[in-house]
């Protein structure tokens, strides 16, 4: 019994990693409609920039404030000049364009930083606490406490705001929402900021578990956009719950079924969104999408 609470309890924190990028995943998504492959590079981006402040002697705490400050604004000003040419052409090719602009923050940090592992200081202590016989992390625990946090606030954001309503009118009907007196490019900046932000916390609650590389986020980003598929892109709570129920079925499958195995357990999300979409297209948590023609 020991071994399974064990095996749920690190999954729950494997599974806050890949629920920080899939919220800023479904924020890009809510704003914008768009699907943002580049969120993990932001990510990255955002997590050396606080630890280079952090190594000129800023505390970690106001180290990563500032660079959650600087990755809104840096999200802003991509969203602006750059995707907003492609935001409503053809969908194939802004997709192309998050993948080129993956590539192109990757390669940025890597030209900066290198390739090589840099240890980024935890914002939690490292301590450990027993709970039924299961080793928790306080670390970990701290993760998993900060995206329940801000799985509550998105929800809260476009459910119960005006900035919130906005944003998903902006992403569903611009042409109405602009009729309305909303305004849209002011909008979609403000969302890939807030998007950023999420990046930005995704990214300084996983370097310190993973060492920071360039490409820290990547395997991570498949996660996320699989509990994106599992959750609904339409539910924040949704993609969180997806993201746990990954990681918990992944650490079960990898012991407990002996044909997985550690070396297959990758393959237990791409098996649940299988069965996901052949019994609810939609996600678990999503809503249908109706079309009036």
């Amino acid at each position: 019994m020991g071994t399974f609470i064990q095996l749920v309890i690190d999954g729950l924190s494997t599974g806050s990693i890949y629920a920080a990028l899939a919220l800023a995943i479904v924020l890009v998504n809510q704003a914008t409609g768009l699907i943002n492959f580049a969120q993990g590079g932001m990510a990255v981006l955002s997590a050396y920039i606080a630890w280079t402040l952090n190594g000129l002697g800023i505390p970690l705490l106001l180290a990563i404030l500032a660079a959650v400050v600087i990755s809104f604004f840096l999200g802003a000003v991509i969203e602006r000049y750059l995707i907003r040419r492609f935001e409503r052409g053809d969908p194939d090719t802004a997709v192309v364009v998050t993948i080129g602009l993956l590539t192109l923050i990757t390669g940025f940090c890597a030209w900066i930083w290198t390739y090589n592992n840099r240890l980024f200081p935890s914002l939690f202590p490292l301590e450990t606490i027993q709970i039924a016989g299961a080793v928790i992390s306080v670390r970990s625990l701290g993760t998993f406490i900060v995206i329940v946090a801000c799985m509550l606030l998105l929800q809260a954001l476009f459910l119960g705001t005006k900035l919130g309503l906005a944003l998903r009118a902006v992403a569903i009907n611009p042409a109405s929402a602009a009729f309305a007196g909303v305004n849209v490019g002011r909008n979609l900046m403000i969302g890939w900021g807030l998007a950023a932000v999420l990046g930005a916390v995704a990214g300084v609650l996983v370097a310190p578990q993973l060492t920071l590389t360039p490409g820290m986020m990547d395997s991570a980003l498949v996660y996320a956009l699989a509990a994106c598929i599992l959750g609904g892109l339409s539910s924040p709570i949704g993609v969180v719950v997806a993201a746990w129920l990954i990681g918990v079925l992944e650490n079960l499958a990898a012991v407990y079924v002996p044909f997985i195995g550690h070396d297959l357990k990758i393959a237990v999300p791409f098996i649940l969104i299988f069965v996901v979409l052949f019994l609810r297209p939609q996600g678990l948590f999503g809503r249908k999408a109706v079309v009036r023609v």
